[in-house]
């Protein structure tokens, strides 16, 4: 079989997923590498099916052939246990959002999430003030984003979710990280409110505001022209969270950058080629 000729089968498992944009990311990349990639979309609200069913899902396309999937809500976490190997990075985040097929059969769990919320922010927001920043959510991509930020040198993160023990574990993964002590400092608190008071920075990282599940994360007056805020969710690209911190003068940054650059760190995964991240973002921008 000749480059020209070769051929990848990924996916993507998660809930609630028809309206995700990585299939067409991912198969608009691959035609710049004369690579024939299909992205299939495995969707548990479409299967009936919960996070249960991720052996048999993985195992399925394991037979079938496939390079590798992508995960997504709410399996990052519960997919774990399942897999032969973790990076580095997924085991020190606690989630995983990609896996990898090996040609031995072996599975390796990878996190992408982390450097494609940096390379957003990055991007996006290039002077963004790090010095006492509020993660609201904290379940995969969450604990994803709060890597990100301890990466980044964040001096104080503060995390809050609406399950307390959720968060108050994400702190102290946090805090025990060889990488983190003693630049950056996290706790846990239910009080957004508080938190939000004398923070420079807010990031979303909850599924509300997404197509699905369409509404706003927190009361609008508690944000304040000195955050910036970061929203995750992409779809739809404009937030009422977005919406309501322009509106109070906040700087923003949506959730396409990450969007692209977790899924050009999956791709190189995938097909062991170079991605150009700019035109992943590019295309995605377009779609949306």
């Amino acid at each position: 079989m000749t480059q020209a000729e070769r051929k990848i089968l990924i996916g993507l498992i998660g809930a609630g997923i028809q309206q995700s944009l990585s299939p067409a990311m991912h198969e608009a990349e691959a035609r710049y590498h004369a690579i024939h990639l299909l992205y299939q979309l495995i969707d548990l609200d479409v299967l009936g099916c919960g996070a249960q069913a991720l052996p048999t899902l993985l195992e399925a396309a394991r037979l079938m052939g496939f390079a590798g999937l992508n995960i997504t809500f709410p399996c990052k976490q519960a997919v774990i246990a399942l897999l032969d190997d973790l990076s580095p990075e997924a085991s020190a985040i606690g989630a995983v959002n990609t896996v990898v097929f090996g040609i031995d059969g072996r599975t390796s769990g990878h996190n992408t999430d982390s450097p494609g919320w940096r390379w957003a922010l990055q991007h996006g927001l290039p002077n963004a003030d790090l010095s006492r920043v509020v993660l609201l959510g904290c379940g995969g991509a969450g604990a994803a984003i709060a890597d990100a930020l301890v990466r980044l040198g964040t001096e104080q993160i503060i995390l809050v979710d609406r399950e307390a023990q959720r968060a108050a574990e994400l702190a102290a993964r946090v805090i025990t990280r060889p990488d983190s002590a003693p630049a950056t400092r996290a706790k846990a608190t239910p009080d957004l409110a508080a938190a939000l008071r004398n923070a420079s920075g807010l990031v979303h990282a909850t599924p509300t505001g997404m197509d699905k599940v369409p509404g706003m994360p927190l009361p609008p007056e508690l944000l304040h022209k000195e955050l910036w805020v970061a929203d995750a969710v992409y779809y739809p690209i404009e937030t009422q969270l977005l919406k309501a911190a322009r509106a109070r003068g906040c700087a923003t940054l949506d959730g396409g950058g990450m969007a692209a650059g977790q899924a050009a760190g999956a791709f190189r995964l995938f097909t062991g080629r170079e991605p150009d991240v700019v035109r992943m973002h590019g295309q995605l921008r377009r779609m949306l």
